[in-house]
């Protein structure tokens, strides 16, 4: 399922790219040598447009579904709606943030209206159904999300995004990031961008992890000995595959 929504991202967004320099084992240059199809700063643009747009989808849908279950229940959500929220949040900000560099024309804002409409309510449905296999789901598309943004940043690196490369982060992203005064340029920028993905990389697969009623959410958790590595809302002790349950419960 995930290669098949890649697969049609990409078909969407026009976007090629080898596996191997995202890797690190190939040459970005040489790799565009080799007859793959140029991707230009307006190019990555429009697919980080368009991955924002439903990226902010899922954490909405899940807490939207738990509150829910929780006002339902007459019962507390153990903490797990907070973070969903900061989520979805915190894609819509990645997407507000390309906007201001970009605007989607007239055909891009279509697909966007219907890639959300079958996403929200696919997601919808299969949260009722298993909200575990979901939070799968996002941690693995998440992981694709952190290799598109490293291979923008390998081509940034390798000089084929000229455009980009004294180009400063709009203002909306240096507040909201906090940037610090000479790491205000686009490489930064998705730098943090691709650090917020892996950090939802690691949350879904942890909450994937856990039994979805009874469980607390570890990253917003107190923990007996703070000097242990545990699940925080930060990135110094992420964990690519998620905690396990045996590990934070």
């Amino acid at each position: 399922m995930v290669r098949i929504m890649r697969w049609g991202m990409d078909t969407a967004t026009g976007y090629r790219h080898d596996n191997e320099v995202a890797k690190g084992k190939k040459d970005p240059a040489l790799s565009n040598r080799q007859n793959y199809r140029t991707m230009t700063e307006r190019k990555w643009l429009v697919r980080m447009v368009f991955l924002e747009s439903v990226a902010g989808v899922p954490g909405m849908v899940a807490a939207s579904l738990r509150h829910l279950h929780s006002l339902r229940r007459m019962q507390r959500d153990n903490g797990w709606i907070e973070t969903l929220l900061e989520e979805a949040y915190n894609e819509r900000m990645h997407l507000l943030t390309f906007l201001k560099m970009a605007e989607p024309g007239w055909f891009m804002k279509m697909m966007i209206i219907g890639a959300q409409g079958v996403f929200y309510n696919g997601m919808f449905l299969s949260y009722l159904i298993s909200p575990r296999i979901c939070h799968r789901f996002v941690g693995y598309l998440e992981e694709e999300a952190v290799l598109t943004y490293t291979r923008a940043i390998a081509d940034i690196d390798a000089g084929m995004l000229p455009k980009w490369e004294k180009l400063e982060a709009p203002e909306i992203a240096i507040r909201y990031w906090n940037m610090p005064e000479g790491h205000r340029m686009m490489r930064d920028l998705l730098l943090y961008i691709r650090a917020d993905e892996a950090k939802h990389r690691e949350v879904n697969h942890t909450l994937g992890n856990l039994e979805q009623k009874e469980d607390p959410n570890p990253f917003v958790s107190e923990y007996e000995d703070p000097s242990r590595p545990h699940p925080s809302k930060g990135i110094e002790n992420i964990k690519p595959t998620g905690w396990e349950r045996n590990e934070v419960i």
